[in-house]
């Protein structure tokens, strides 16, 4: 398979799914397209039932295009990441991984274009997120929740806006900034920079006052971020948690049990934002984008540097502050659910507490008049004691 081969294959996946997330090539199966959360076979007058060793092997080797970074990697890791262009078409986050001897390859297609907050309809809180001037603000989320479309949408804003350099240290680059206001740099690990430490060391003497680091991995990486924030910088960044209470537990967890009380204490003031999401399935097909939001206030520093207890939870302090844009996923999928966007049973299944959901959806249900329970032709036993007597 040539370059040239491999570019109308992409191309006939993407008019068959023009909206697909995901292309999977894995021995065994046929290629197949991830659409809405659920994979699909494509291209099937290909004359392609099953995807051989053979198959992947020349994928990988079109996709890497000679990089010899990725095939070391390959080799010596287990799986690569890299980029990969479709003139006129798309761009796409490859992953390329080895399992049982064989290649499979998953390719995340990005969009060309940088939605906005708008766009993307985002809380609105995301826009005072865009307006801060120093401090860490963490995105976190599985894989595949839309991280990198929140932080473009906020670094966007910041473009539109700012005339400030921008510092983008990502594994490989997704979305490529337009220079607008602001003056945009983006780096790509392997090819610009051997491993986030390093680049984010070297992003502080570049003058940049927003930096974008694509992965808080390791110990040195927080630590050296942490000291980004505590010198004037915006350090915008992810990290794969599920919540508030787990982005701090890592971030605390990557240091030694001595170094606990000090990281708390930084962490509590470098911190400004802490948002997570999770993709949920749409009524009529699609998927919405659910938050749990927390920013900085005097309790939350108190329980980051104390850790929580009862009636100081995360949990709790979002929950109060809802005036002020903050959400927990509870009550942000309760609203999804009022509005008309996910289904009762969607609501229950990603709720983080399912009791505060379901008293949400009844009191939803009891305000329209409707029946908040399935039970029905209960009556009281008047002859059971008779009976028992």
């Amino acid at each position: 398979m040539r370059k040239r081969e491999l570019d109308f294959f992409l191309t006939s996946i993407l008019d068959e799914y023009p909206h697909l997330s995901d292309i999977n090539f894995t021995v065994g199966k046929p290629p197949q397209a991830e659409v809405d959360g659920v994979l699909k076979p494509v291209c099937r007058d290909f004359g392609i039932p099953k995807i051989t060793p053979y198959h992947t092997e020349m994928l990988m080797l079109n996709l890497a295009g000679g990089d010899r970074r990725c095939m070391q990697m390959l080799l010596n890791q287990g799986s690569c990441d890299l980029s990969y262009h479709l003139p006129g078409r798309a761009r796409f986050r490859v992953n390329v991984f080895s399992q049982r001897g064989t290649y499979s390859i998953v390719m995340r297609q990005l969009p060309t274009k940088v939605a906005s907050i708008d766009e993307l309809r985002l809380p609105e809180v995301f826009k005072q997120v865009a307006e801060e001037k120093n401090g860490i603000v963490y995105v976190t989320g599985a894989t595949g929740s839309g991280k990198t479309t929140t932080l473009a949408a906020m670094l966007n804003e910041i473009n539109r806006k700012k005339p400030v350099h921008v510092i983008t240290l990502e594994d490989p680059v997704e979305y490529v900034h337009p220079q607008l206001m602001a003056t945009f740099n983006q780096r790509e690990l392997g090819l610009d920079f051997d491993a986030f430490a390093s680049g984010l060391r070297a992003a502080l003497r570049q003058a940049p006052k927003v930096i974008l680091v694509g992965e808080m991995r390791d110990r040195e990486t927080v630590e050296i971020g942490l000291s980004a924030a505590e010198t004037g910088h915006l350090v915008l960044t992810t990290l794969h948690t599920i919540d508030a209470s787990s982005t701090v537990n890592r971030i605390v967890g990557m240091f030694e049990l001595e170094e606990e009380r000090l990281v708390r204490l930084r962490l509590a003031e470098s911190t400004r934002w802490v948002i997570s999401q999770r993709l949920v399935p749409k009524i009529g097909g699609g998927r919405q984008a659910v938050f749990e939001i927390m920013g900085n206030n005097l309790r939350v520093q108190e329980a980051i540097t104390h850790g929580e207890a009862e009636g100081k939870t995360f949990y709790e302090m979002m929950q109060q502050s809802r005036p002020f844009g903050w959400t927990t996923f509870d009550d942000c999928i309760v609203q999804q659910y009022e509005d008309g966007i996910i289904t009762a049973e969607t609501a229950l299944a990603y709720a983080s507490k399912r009791a505060v959901v379901k008293r949400g959806i009844d009191q939803i249900l009891a305000a329209r008049g409707e029946k908040t329970t399935d039970i029905e032709g209960l009556k009281i036993d008047r002859e059971y004691r008779r009976r028992i007597d």
